[in-house]
């Protein structure tokens, strides 16, 4: 192949990584996108078994067993307890197989779901696909499954602290039982 025909090349598949990049921004207002994930605890979760019951959270992580990750999910176990008053489900997600998920959950003492997304259709779906993993960013959305907030800067360490602050924030009730 010559010079010019691998230039050219090259540039044909750097053009066609471009026009496969998802161009789609999730915002808030807009419908969250659907999903139906397996978990860490067996169970399949779908946003469609939330709607017009409880809010959901979906805590996006790039990585299970990097230091972020790992910190994210020890304060959403240890402090967990400051979202389970009020009306909403909590995941963490990931890109990883479920398997390592589920060894990440038991290795932190995650008492909550992680989802697992190996196809990274859903975390395409919600715009934050990285060009190899997810960004950690945290999707709030509302009882009628419309997106309420979008953190794009969460801090790992006081990942739980700042959910129930925001949820809060946003109006989602306390549960009636508690």
């Amino acid at each position: 192949m010559t010079s010019k025909k691998l230039i050219l090349f090259i540039l044909f598949i750097l053009f066609n990584s471009v026009l496969s990049i998802n161009v789609f921004s999730l915002e808030v207002g807009d419908k969250a996108p659907a999903f139906s994930l397996e978990a860490t605890d067996g169970k399949t979760y779908s946003l469609q078994q939330f709607l017009n019951k409880e809010a959901v959270v979906i805590a996006w992580y790039p990585r299970a067993f990097t230091s972020g990750c790992t910190i994210e999910c020890k304060s959403l176990a240890q402090n967990g307890h400051l979202l389970k008053d009020l009306e909403v489900t909590y995941f963490m997600a990931s890109v990883d197989p479920i398997e390592k998920n589920v060894k990440f959950a038991i290795d932190n003492g995650a008492d909550f779901p992680l989802l697992s997304d190996p196809t990274k259709e859903t975390a395409k779906a919600y715009n934050v696909m990285g060009i190899i993993f997810p960004k950690r960013h945290t999707i709030y959305i509302s009882k009628t499954g419309d997106v309420m907030y979008i953190d794009k800067n969460v801090n790992p360490k006081t990942s739980a602290e700042d959910m129930a602050s925001k949820l809060i924030e946003l109006g989602v009730s306390r549960r009636a039982d508690t």
